[in-house]
């Protein structure tokens, strides 16, 4: 099985840790970054297969961050997470490029599951 590297951005560490511990038991490697600014000098630094992108964040918030990403990778999967799921934010994540958008109120774990399957078969 292919072991996916995951950049998983939020600024609520209990919610990191869950996320993270299910990513993990998937068999995905998990790096973590509190706000936009830090998520940018991961990606950087990593080479990655995804980013769990939280859109209200301190310093630089999702949305501005997933401008910069697209400005320097097209192509890395960037999965948009919030609390808030707005038709108006979902079509804002889409015209910036987001390959997908997380509730997190919603069944993350079957939401999480199906992305580390759909990012697998892109991976083969």
């Amino acid at each position: 099985m292919i072991k996916l590297k995951i950049l998983l951005v939020d600024d609520e560490p209990m919610f990191i840790e869950m996320l993270k511990a299910r990513l993990e038991s998937l068999d995905c490697e998990v790096i973590t970054a509190s706000n936009g600014k830090e998520a940018l000098e991961k990606i950087e630094s990593n080479k990655l297969d995804a980013v769990l992108l939280d859109i209200l964040m301190p310093l630089l918030d999702g949305m501005s961050t997933l401008k910069i990403i697209r400005k320097q990778d097209k192509n890395l999967p960037v999965f948009m997470l919030t609390v808030f799921s707005t038709q108006d934010r979902i079509n804002k994540a889409k015209m910036l490029g987001a390959t997908g958008y997380l509730v997190k109120d919603s069944d993350l774990k079957t939401e999480i599951e199906n992305i580390v399957v759909q990012l697998r078969g892109k991976s083969q």
